[in-house]
C-alpha cells in the first residue's frame, strides 16, 4: 500500500522535476513544485505487473491486444459512464504527441483553432507549429471562479471561421470540471457551426470534492461523432515517463484520417512496459486513486488554510479537479518578471510561470501539490516566509 506521505528522494533519477530544477530556475536551492508528475509512488499492482514483466527479459515489439482494448473500454465506462467501442481506439506516447497530430489530421493549414486561455502552452504550439492559427475565447474570472463566455465562444467561431475546438477537460491551469451544462452548451454551438472537438481529458480521473468529470462526447450521439477525445493513465497513476495514452473517435470518417496520419508518422503501438502499466493500473489501481483524492483534497485545504490565515497576498483558486493549485499573486504587486524572481529567489520554490499559460496569466502561478505533506508543508513555509518579509 503506498504510502502518500513517505518522501521518495527523485534527485539521480533524471528526473525532469527535480534534476531539471536547479537548471531551469537557476537556483540550487530551489524546492520544485513545478511540472505536473507526482512524488508518489506508483500503485503496488503496477509495480508488480512491471517486475513480471521484466523478469521475462525479452522486450521485443509489442502490440496492444484485445484484452488491452477491453480494458480501456471497461475504465472508460466506469470512469466516465462513456461507452466506447474497441476499434474506436488509437494508441500514441503521450497525450501532447496525440494533440500534435490529431490538429494535422482534423485541420488545414490556414484553418482556425479555438483554445480558451489561460490554458495548458502545448496547445498553442500544437496550432502555430503546423501552420493553424489560434483563436482565443478568454475565460471569464470574478476573483473567486473561471467561467466560459458562451456568447464569445460562438462570437469568436463565428467571425473567425473556426474548424477545430481543443477543449481542456478537466481544464489546466485554472482547475475546473466543467459541468454538463457547461459541456452541452459549447457543444451545440461546436454542431451549429460545424466545428470538431478535440477533448483533452487527461486529467478526467482527478476531480475533487463531489465533483464528476463528464466526457464531453458521452452527451449524445451527435456530440459523440463530432469529437475525439484523448485519454491517458499517465497523470492518475503517475507513469509519465513510461510513455501511454490513447486517443477514442467514433465517427468513421475521423478515424480514417486519424489512422492516416498515426500510421503516416509511424505510431500504432505503446512501448512494453507503458503497456504493461496501463493495463495494471486500470485494472486494479482504483483504491490506490481514491486514496490519492484524499490525500489531494487534505493538500489542497492545508494550502489553502495557511495562505488566507497568514498573508492576504495570495489566494488560491479553488480547484475542482487536477493537482495543480492556480494562485493568484497580483496582491503583491509585482510585475510578472518580478513575480517569477521573487518566487525563484525569495521564497525559493520552483512554480510554473502563469504567463506562459498566456497573457491572461500574468500575475499567477501554478503550484503542484501532488506530493507528501513534509514538501507541502515546506513549500507553503517558504512562500508565507518571504511574502512576510518582502
Amino acid at each position: 500500500m503506498t504510502n502518500f506521505n513517505e518522501v521518495i528522494e527523485r534527485k539521480g533519477t533524471r528526473s525532469v522535476k527535480w534534476d531539471f530544477a536547479d537548471q531551469l530556475f537557476k537556483n540550487d536551492g530551489i524546492l520544485p513544485m513545478w511540472v505536473a508528475d507526482m512524488d508518489f509512488q506508483v500503485p503496488d499492482a503496477v509495480t508488480n505487473a512491471l517486475q513480471d514483466r521484466v523478469s521475462h527479459g525479452v522486450f521485443g515489439y509489442t502490440m496492444p491486444d484485445e484484452d488491452v482494448k477491453q480494458t480501456i473500454v471497461e475504465w472508460v465506462s466506469r470512469q466516465y459512464d462513456y461507452q466506447i467501442e474497441k476499434d474506436w481506439i488509437f494508441y500514441s506516447p503521450g497525450v501532447v504527441p496525440s494533440l500534435h497530430m490529431l490538429v494535422q489530421a482534423l485541420s488545414e493549414v490556414g484553418d482556425h483553432v479555438l483554445i480558451q486561455t489561460p490554458v495548458y502552452p502545448p496547445f498553442y504550439s500544437v496550432v502555430k507549429n503546423h501552420g493553424r492559427h489560434i483563436v482565443k475565447n478568454q475565460l471569464d474570472f470574478d476573483g473567486e471562479r473561471y467561467t466560459i463566455d458562451f456568447d464569445d465562444f460562438e462570437k469568436q467561431i463565428k467571425d473567425n471561421q473556426v474548424s477545430l475546438f481543443i477543449l481542456c477537460s478537466p481544464h489546466n491551469p485554472v482547475g475546473r470540471v466543467w459541468t454538463k451544462e457547461e459541456l452541452q452548451k459549447m457543444a451545440d454551438i461546436c454542431l451549429k457551426h460545424d466545428v470538431t472537438i478535440l477533448s483533452d481529458e487527461i486529467h478526467a480521473d482527478l476531480v475533487l470534492g463531489d465533483h464528476k468529470h463528464t466526457s464531453i462526447a458521452s452527451l449524445s450521439e451527435e456530440i459523440d461523432q463530432a469529437t475525439v477525445t484523448c485519454y491517458s493513465p499517465t497523470k492518475t497513476f503517475n507513469l509519465a515517463g513510461l510513455q501511454a495514452s490513447y486517443v477514442t473517435a467514433k465517427d468513421k470518417q475521423k478515424r480514417k484520417r486519424l489512422e492516416r496520419q498515426f500510421h503516416g508518422q509511424g505510431i500504432n503501438m505503446l512501448n512494453t512496459l507503458g503497456l504493461t502499466a496501463l493495463e495494471a493500473a486500470y485494472k486494479d489501481g482504483e483504491p490506490w486513486l481514491v486514496n490519492l483524492r484524499h490525500t489531494l483534497e487534505e493538500n489542497v485545504s492545508y494550502v489553502r488554510e495557511r495562505l488566507h490565515n497568514e498573508t492576504d497576498s495570495i489566494r488560491v483558486i479553488e480547484p475542482e479537479g487536477t493537482y495543480l493549485l492556480w494562485l493568484d499573486c497580483r496582491k503583491l504587486g509585482l510585475e510578472h518578471e518580478d513575480l517569477k524572481t521573487f518566487m525563484q529567489d525569495q521564497a525559493k520554490i520552483g512554480l510554473n510561470d502563469g504567463a506562459s499559460f498566456g497573457e491572461e496569466g500574468k500575475g499567477f502561478m501554478r503550484m503542484n501539490i501532488a506530493a507528501p505533506k513534509e514538501t507541502i508543508q515546506e513549500g507553503v513555509e517558504r512562500l508565507i516566509r518571504a511574502v512576510q518579509s518582502a
